[in-house]
């Protein structure tokens, strides 16, 4: 498979519970092997480590979110910065608050203690505070209730217009990925079926009946 993600871009991986999109952005972050090259910036990321993967730039907010729950909410803000050797120790009213007003609300409040949607708010938030240039995110609307997941998608396209930030995110559900993003790729079984630009995947009749539970 092949994928690219352009400067201030959003582009959405869609697929069924299986396909491999979890995989592939772990693959991409260096938590699983790769065989193949992953380029970002010019720059060959396959001997990098984790940590220095994030330092030129990269940042993934994984499937269940992976927060430290029994620390409040600032100090899994900062966290987010600590890799950053570049940047000096961030403050939780910076981009990440900025994005999501009741992290500041709910600075001193235990992770474990907050609610689904505040919990991705803060594990997109503690990614925001590495300054990311791609921010990937798995699964990112996953058991959320539908008002907070379209809040979360107005981010996302906030982010990728202010922070001069490209995102790409993997989805099950399609219908609302597809109408904030730039590009779409469609996975079935590990590879890509379809790519394109999202409004013409929305419209394909395959991705129609299979991942937008509408009938040419």
């Amino acid at each position: 498979m092949s994928l690219e993600v352009g400067g201030n871009e959003i582009v959405t991986i869609i697929g069924a519970n299986g396909a491999g999109k979890t995989t592939l952005l772990n693959a991409i972050m260096g938590i699983l092997p790769l065989k193949g090259r992953v380029a970002f910036a010019g720059e060959d990321m396959a001997p990098l480590e984790i940590e220095d993967r994030v330092a030129a730039g990269l940042s993934l907010v994984p499937e269940h979110r992976e927060l430290f729950t029994t620390m409040n909410v600032e100090d899994n803000l900062q966290l987010g910065a600590f890799r950053i050797a570049r940047a000096p120790r961030r403050s939780p009213s910076s981009a990440s608050t900025r994005c999501f007003p009741r992290l500041k609300e709910r600075r001193k409040q235990l992770a474990g203690t907050l609610s689904g949607g505040e919990q991705q708010m803060l594990a997109m938030g503690r990614a925001l505070m590495g300054a990311p240039k791609l921010l990937m995110l798995d699964e990112p609307s996953l058991g959320l209730a539908p008002i907070i997941v379209a809040d979360i998608f107005r981010t996302i396209r906030r982010v990728a217009a202010r922070a001069a930030c490209r995102c790409c995110w993997s989805n099950r559900t399609a219908q609302a990925a597809l109408q904030i993003a730039d590009r779409a790729y469609v996975m079935e079984l590990g590879e890509f079926i379809l790519n394109g630009p999202a409004k013409d995947i929305a419209s394909n009749a395959r991705v129609a009946a299979s991942y937008l539970r509408l009938r040419a």
